[in-house]
């Protein structure tokens, strides 16, 4: 079994067997599992050529496209070590990325060219670039694609891949500091593989529609699919009407959205009745749905929704509420404010600050053990040893196990307020304000406060055509909040901020607040 624990030696039977199958569409074009197994075996050996080897670290940086999956199968069948950026990260970070993890290659969307150009000298060990444009725009030392495939032989690269050679860096989009750049070997790579495939129940029909960045969970998804067989719908970014129009005229079966995104097509549909009979999974993540958008989701979708819990440490699956955990009896309602069960393969436990496992019901950080941990951060023994300790990854979120094994998120460490000299958990009183006449999305943060140490700030986007008022939230909280945890601020956004991995930014907020921009 362990000659099999490479992804060169998953990918590349699956490739072979799914044959004139379609594995990706992208914008009118269409790659056969054949095609995209003949492209990216010849980017394999190019990439050989330039002197990647096992181990080697190559940068996928663009934005959603074909050549992405392309790309990726390529490292696959080179043995080297992907390092992907999103494309929505900022100078600094890519700058920082590219020195920190050494990547030798980068594959480059032509919207990062001026980045590149600015700050190859900060890259002394990135020997080669390779820029998706034809020849007349690619800049000087720049590669053009299809001349960097031309170089390459269609076979099978014949190189020797050990389990523990390094299959990845994730760079972790950390709210403090530089991003930690988060190591996976084959190994590990390849069972987080193996629970993709088992959690999610894919079939061989499968229809996949991918709008998130694919050098984030949607690429796993994507990977996990082509083992599969599946087809793959790549959107260049998310629009609510798309995704309405995939599932009604290409009979997709799968997608994965945030929250934010699922309330975005729900509110694109209203009260439409498009056939979305197709639909099996709407995979979600980054945070819980709100009951009252979940009741409105299930109606439209029908039972689809499933929830992952993970994060790049511990890839997606360290717990999942199942398609029939989403349901609303009164009886079983309170499991949707929980992240789901341990996966398959993991081992969860709630521990104290000494690390000592607590009883069902009591708050402490979350612990999780699966045969897909991270090795560690790269370059970062410090924090390695913080973090990783005696297998088990201490993921830095609060939360609550009940005796039946639901995970129930309560914060970040980091999150946490204390208020009053008492811990007052974020979700909580997000889900409190959530649960307002007029309020679309909540997000609740501590502020620096005199009186109170940290005040209870919550900022609210307002649904479409409503206009509610702080002090009816506040006053809504009465009855829902104890008077430490309730709002003592309300202020009122368009939308909410986000992470470059699409998740909700505190810090910006925390920072609008600093700033004064509400006076």
């Amino acid at each position: 079994m362990e000659t099999q624990m490479t992804l060169k030696s998953l990918l590349t039977g699956a490739m072979q067997r799914h044959g004139e199958r379609i594995a990706v569409r992208f914008e009118g074009q269409a790659l056969s599992y054949a095609e995209l197994f003949r492209q990216s075996c010849r980017a394999a050996h190019a990439m050989i050529a330039a002197g990647v080897t096992p181990n080697t670290r190559v940068a996928l940086m663009m934005s959603n496209c074909a050549e992405y999956a392309v790309a990726d199968q390529a490292i696959v069948q080179s043995g080297s070590a992907k390092v992907p950026l999103n494309d929505m990260l900022g100078e600094e970070e890519i700058r920082y990325i590219i020195a920190d993890s050494g990547a030798r290659l980068a594959v480059v969307g032509a919207n990062f060219f001026e980045i590149v150009q600015r700050n190859r000298q900060h890259w002394p060990e990135l020997t080669t670039i390779v820029g998706l444009a034809d020849a007349a725009d690619c800049p000087d030392g720049i590669i053009p694609w299809q001349a960097f495939l031309a170089t390459g032989a269609d076979s099978v690269p014949a190189v020797e891949i050990g389990p523990d050679d390094l299959a990845r860096i994730t760079y972790t989009g950390g709210t403090t500091g530089m991003p930690k750049g988060v190591m996976h070997s084959q190994r590990t790579a390849t069972l987080n593989m193996y629970a993709h495939v088992m959690e999610i129940g894919l079939l061989d029909d499968e229809r996949l529609l991918l709008s998130s960045p694919l050098p984030h969970s949607a690429g796993s998804l994507m990977m996990a699919g082509l083992i599969k067989g599946a087809t793959h719908f790549i959107e260049r970014r998310f629009d609510p009407e798309t995704v309405v129009r995939r599932i009604e005229d290409d009979g997709v079966t799968f997608t994965f959205l945030v929250p934010t995104m699922i309330y975005r097509v729900l509110d694109w549909i209203g009260d439409s009745r498009p056939d979305l009979s197709s639909l099996r999974t709407i995979m979600y993540g980054a945070a819980p749905i709100t009951v009252e958008r979940l009741r409105q989701g299930l109606a439209v979708f029908g039972p689809v929704f499933m929830q992952l819990y993970g994060q790049s440490e511990v890839p997606n699956f360290i717990t999942r509420l199942r398609r029939e955990d989403h349901r609303l009896d009164e009886h079983l309602v309170h499991r949707l404010k929980s992240c789901g069960q341990p996966a398959i393969m993991a081992d969860v436990r709630i521990v104290d600050d000494n690390g000592r496992p607590l009883p069902p019901g009591e708050s402490g950080e979350i612990a999780v053990h699966t045969p897909y941990n991270m090795l560690g951060y790269h370059a970062m023994p410090e924090k390695t040893a913080e973090t990783l300790v005696d297998g088990w990854v201490h993921t830095g979120d609060i939360g609550m196990q009940d005796a039946e094994g639901y995970v129930y998120l309560l914060d970040r460490k980091k999150d946490m307020i204390i208020s009053g000299g008492m811990n007052v958990y974020s979700v909580e009183v997000e889900a409190a304000v959530q649960a307002c006449d007029g309020v679309s999305q909540a997000a609740v943060v501590g502020l620096p406060d005199a009186d109170w140490g940290e005040a209870v700030t919550a900022f609210v986007v307002p649904e479409a055509g409503a206009e509610p008022d702080a002090d009816g939230i506040i006053a809504a909280c009465r009855d829902r909040l104890s008077a430490y945890k309730r709002p003592k601020k309300v202020y009122f956004l368009d939308a909410m901020p986000l992470t470059t991995y699409g998740k909700l930014d505190k810090k910006t907020l925390r920072r609008w607040a600093d700033e004064g921009r509400w006076g």
